[in-house]
């Protein structure tokens, strides 16, 4: 099939339910949708992969009934938040997160416990200590439950390297995917009446990120090229603390070292975080970030030092396994050595505008989790939120599912899609992703201002020229389709907001300024042509 054009008519898979994304917000979707209609996940690659995979502090709430509450844990967020939180979002997010949570226990799923009780742990901007957790890989424990139970329901049908094209549209409802099925090598058509985007976030954008090598927008790019809104877009959060090491640079030092009472150090030894906030190392991501950047611009380090050598090393081994183990095979003992750190983008506050049920404007489709923009994390998310809320959201979207009719269509004529697969040209699509990479990290991250936003506005422009003379179909260049819609939207919603809130930092306007910006921008594709496969 190589560099072969071709129209042909296409496999059709129907569904009540498709759902694009195999993390915590697909899955646990999938598991809340009633039995009786049947649903297709697709990934992108194998189950195994995908940010919440990745998350290792834990999940967010209020189970402590003397020392917290749902009004506490909303408090929080909105502080977090900056101003621009939705507070009916917020809301269903803390007074539904506890049953939802027993959800997860009655699969199985293994925190870690005090006696009887769940293990509360405590992390950035969090006024107590609410976070559940099971050592430091929450994200994997609650993946493996969940894709433990998806396999046993008959109707659910898990689809692997399946690779999302573009969804269909007709009439203003979204009738399916296409989807690229990467081992058979042939486009399908996945049919269904309701459609969840589930993709997870964007960081493969930037040159350092927590994010896994899948996470490059594609979610975003295919609702936004039917028509869907995003919000929010210039919120994108840095991790304060990730591994800075020649051998690694995107293994994430989680939160919860700091909620254990690690310190921050600059490159001369001493703390410095007192100097920036009141709350010091458990200070909101955004602030710890700016402060380490600003660290390391004035000694012209690289990295800073996470200290948590006060402890004992049999305590680090058991609460801490992963990132004990991890830093040990890098020849860093953390019960002694100090921790090199460094920030790196970690997850996007905004994504694909949904209402409180996950409906996006199109009929027939919604979006959950790290893709979508319900305005919970407003300009800064708090900790431990980002695992909730495809939880709660996921059944939130289930339960407005189960409420309608099948819609799914019955195409009776051939569908056709003209196609050409060509990968002579995914060399220098790769360059393409490596400089849309550079140019968002050295204009567009933790500290921004005018002329460096219309730099990388420029460089975005004249990679979409280059790309719009390439011809034919790959797996590259729909990434880096996405990711230039991203970039853009990223940049735009940047250049747009003359202040600084939250993870957005314009040195060019420093202040908040309530009066003129307490308010989201919403944003839609402007040339839907430009990104034509």
């Amino acid at each position: 099939m190589e560099d072969e054009g071709r129209r042909a008519s296409i496999e059709i898979v129907e569904k009540d339910v498709i759902i694009v994304g195999s993390g915590i917000a697909g899955v646990y979707t999938a598991l809340e949708i009633p039995g009786d209609k049947s649903i297709g996940i697709i990934t992108k690659e194998t189950l195994d992969i995908s940010n919440s995979v990745l998350a290792q502090g834990g999940i967010a709430v209020s189970l402590d009934e003397q020392n917290d509450s749902p009004q506490l844990h909303f408090k929080d967020t909105l502080f977090a938040g900056a101003g621009l939180c939705n507070d009916d979002s917020v809301w269903v997010l803390v007074e539904e997160a506890a049953d939802n949570i027993k959800k997860l226990c009655s699969l199985g799923v293994n925190f870690d416990k005090s006696g009887q009780q769940l293990s509360l742990t405590r992390e950035g901007a969090h006024s107590v200590n609410r976070i559940i957790h099971s050592g430091d890989t929450t994200g994997k424990e609650v993946c493996d439950k969940l894709i433990e139970e998806a396999r046993k329901r008959s109707n659910i049908s898990i689809f692997e390297r399946h690779f999302a094209v573009d969804l269909v549209v007709r009439n203003g409802e979204c009738k399916g995917v296409i989807v690229y099925d990467e081992i058979a090598e042939k486009m399908k058509f996945f049919s269904a009446g309701h459609t969840v985007i589930a993709t997870g976030g964007f960081g493969q954008i930037y040159s350092h990120t927590t994010n896994p090598e899948v996470a490059t927008g594609d979610g975003i790019g295919m609702c936004l090229r039917v028509g869907a809104e995003a919000m929010d877009m210039e919120f994108v959060q840095f991790h304060p603390t990730v591994l800075y090491h020649p051998k690694d640079k995107s293994f994430l030092i989680s939160e919860a070292v700091r909620g254990e009472g690690a310190m921050l150090r600059n490159a001369g030894g001493e703390r410095f975080m007192q100097k920036y906030h009141q709350l010091g190392e458990l200070a909101p991501r955004d602030v710890v970030s700016r402060a380490i950047f600003q660290e390391m611009s004035l000694s012209g380090s690289k990295n800073v030092f996470l200290d948590i050598t006060f402890k004992e090393r049999e305590y680090l081994e058991s609460r801490f396994p992963n990132i004990f183990k991890t830093c040990m095979d890098y020849g860093i003992d953390i019960s002694r050595d100090y921790i090199p750190v460094a920030p790196a983008e970690h997850y996007c506050m905004g994504g694909i505008r949904t209402d409180v049920d996950g409906q996006t404007n199109i009929a027939g489709l919604y979006a959950c989790g790290e893709v979508a923009c319900t305005g919970i994390h407003g300009a800064n998310r708090l900790a431990s939120n980002s695992l909730l809320e495809g939880l709660v959201f996921g059944r939130k979207i289930a339960a407005k599912i189960s409420e309608g009719v099948n819609t799914s269509i019955q195409e009776e004529e051939e569908v056709q899609m003209e196609f050409s697969l060509n990968t002579q040209n995914d060399k220098v699509l790769k360059a393409m992703k490596e400089e849309i990479q550079h140019t968002m990290t050295k204009y567009v991250g933790i500290i921004r201002n005018e002329r460096g936003l219309e730099a990388a506005k420029n460089t975005i422009n004249g990679i979409y020229t280059r790309y719009s003379d390439l011809t034919g179909f790959s797996l590259v260049k729909l990434e880096v389709a996405n990711m230039l819609t991203v970039a853009n939207l990223v940049i735009e919603a940047a250049l747009e907001r003359k202040e600084s809130r939250g993870a957005h930092f314009r040195s060019d306007f420093d202040r908040t300024d309530d009066l003129n910006w307490k308010r989201n921008i919403v944003r839609v594709l402007p040339d839907k042509s430009i990104f034509e496969l």
